[in-house]
């Protein structure tokens, strides 16, 4: 990582670093969306502004390899995403913080980073969120369609199928009524082959 992206991500973190204090919420718009791996009090469908989700990710430990990549979600910058957040109790803050780290940040192609949810009942709470870091190696930019099924085919990494992710992720979504016209026409794509 050059000088200028450490300082880059420094600033980030420094500035989007999460309160320590009370209950947190945390966004998941991937796979935690389907296996979240930590405790929670409750569980609200949210959207966040200003980040959208797309494969943006080249996954080279847990959907692929860095010989054979998949591609993972990363909320990327614009629009809106949908997808869910978790409220999770102040005395769980620490070891939940630890454990998303451990998952999230494996070669550091995230930024962790504090985002604004709006719950499905109007309610806005400040919630942990990993980000896509634009200027990171493993960051995918915009492809067609194709190159997407293709790399998405190819994975296999160490949580295996880079298509079972795709799929889970899909369906969880249509069981919230989100739609994804991307991951909508990959599924469709997938289940065909």
């Amino acid at each position: 990582m050059s000088v200028e992206a450490m300082a880059r991500r420094t600033v980030l973190e420094s500035s989007s670093t999460p309160d320590l204090r009370g209950d947190m919420w945390v966004f998941g718009y991937g796979s935690l969306i389907w296996r979240p791996g930590f405790d929670f009090s409750a569980r609200r469908r949210a959207v966040v502004a200003g980040w959208r989700r797309r494969l943006c990710i080249y996954s080279h430990h847990y959907r692929g390899t860095p010989d054979r990549p998949g591609l993972v979600l990363g909320l990327d910058e614009g629009g809106e995403c949908a997808g869910v957040a978790y409220r999770v109790d102040a005395r769980l803050r620490d070891e939940t913080i630890k454990y998303l780290r451990d998952r999230e940040l494996v070669t550091n192609v995230y930024i962790e980073r504090e985002v604004r949810a709006t719950l499905e009942s109007g309610e806005s709470v400040t919630a942990l969120a990993y980000v896509a870091d634009r200027e990171h190696g493993q960051y995918a930019a915009p492809m067609e369609r194709e190159r997407l099924l293709a790399l998405v085919m190819q994975g296999v990494g160490r949580f295996g199928d880079n298509a079972e992710y795709v799929l889970n992720t899909r369906d969880h979504l249509h069981e919230l009524g989100v739609p994804d016209p991307e991951l909508d026409w990959l599924a469709e794509q997938l289940r065909d082959r």
